[in-house]
């Protein structure tokens, strides 16, 4: 079962190599992403430990988060 991520526990993953951010309820690891994110790591590290949710939408469509379900690591807390 995945497991319940809190806000707190989501917040101590916000340094470059170790890198949590939520997107639609869903926490995921994007550690080793970065590096190969096609905009940037800079942009990952500034949602680090946070919900993304809104950044990333205006950025990308739902279909992209199906290609990297591999990094998801919890549910958040109250999503």
């Amino acid at each position: 079962a995945m497991s319940t991520i809190s806000q707190a526990e989501l917040a101590k993953h916000a340094a470059s190599g170790d890198l949590w951010m939520a997107v639609d309820g869903d926490v995921y690891d994007v550690s080793k992403f970065a590096r190969l994110h096609p905009g940037g790591s800079l942009i990952l590290e500034q949602y680090g430990g946070k919900d993304a949710t809104e950044a990333f939408y205006e950025m990308h469509r739902k279909d992209v988060l199906a290609k990297y379900q591999r990094l998801k690591v919890g549910k958040l807390e109250g999503a």
